[in-house]
């Protein structure tokens, strides 16, 4: 049975902003909609991170929102998060399935087809696929892919695909059209002056789909 993996996922940061908590950010993002909220933080000691996670599951649990933490899959065990989401570099996927069992959701980071067929068979349960537009927020993507990379993903892997990199409120729709079932974004809430109000305008444009 194929998992609910949300349509909009709002991760959380405090490097692009310091103006907002991981915690205060997933709360204005709940209240705006957010289907699924993923911590990401790549520095910082295992305890705080653990600690942080825990709270924002409550909310998450509170609210009937996903919850996945980036990278960590122990912090994720030990905040009993919904999920883990895994780049090409980091743990490897079949082993984060044996970790977590078949209940958990893992997603998985693809720049390209190949990259796709490794999250497939890799057992993810969607991929993330960008960067599709140009990124300031994610110094490690790779060269925008456009809305033809995201075409060829959907067409070829029978997976749940999320659109992530550079998406806003000014191209969400297009990325929808082009086959996407969800969007992933950092900047267009983490940065705004109002998250919940970036928020809320983007899940009502993918709520159209």
């Amino acid at each position: 049975m194929e998992k609910d993996t949300g349509k909009l996922h709002v991760l959380t940061d405090t490097v692009l902003q310091d103006r907002f908590s991981h915690v205060e950010l997933a709360q204005m993002a709940i209240e705006g909609g957010a289907s699924v909220i993923q911590l990401r933080q790549k520095n910082g000691t295992t305890r705080e991170m653990i600690l942080m996670a825990s709270q924002i599951k409550q909310l998450c649990a509170e609210r009937n929102v996903l919850f996945i933490v980036n990278d960590r899959i122990d912090v994720a065990m030990a905040s009993e998060a919904d999920g883990v989401h895994l780049g090409q570099d980091d743990f490897p996927l079949s082993l984060a399935r044996k970790l977590l069992g078949d209940d958990k959701i893992i997603g998985g980071s693809a720049g390209n087809l190949d990259e796709a067929m490794i999250c497939l068979t890799g057992g993810a349960d969607y991929v993330g696929v960008g960067p599709v537009y140009t990124t300031s927020s994610k110094m490690d993507a790779g060269p925008a892919g456009g809305l033809d990379l995201l075409r060829n993903i959907v067409e070829k892997i029978p997976l749940p695909v999320i659109a992530i990199g550079g998406v806003d409120e000014t191209n969400a729709a297009d990325v929808m059209r082009a086959g996407a079932q969800g969007v992933a974004v950092i900047s267009s809430v983490c940065c705004k002056t109002d998250p919940k109000a970036s928020t809320i305008v983007l899940n009502e444009i993918l709520q159209s789909f």
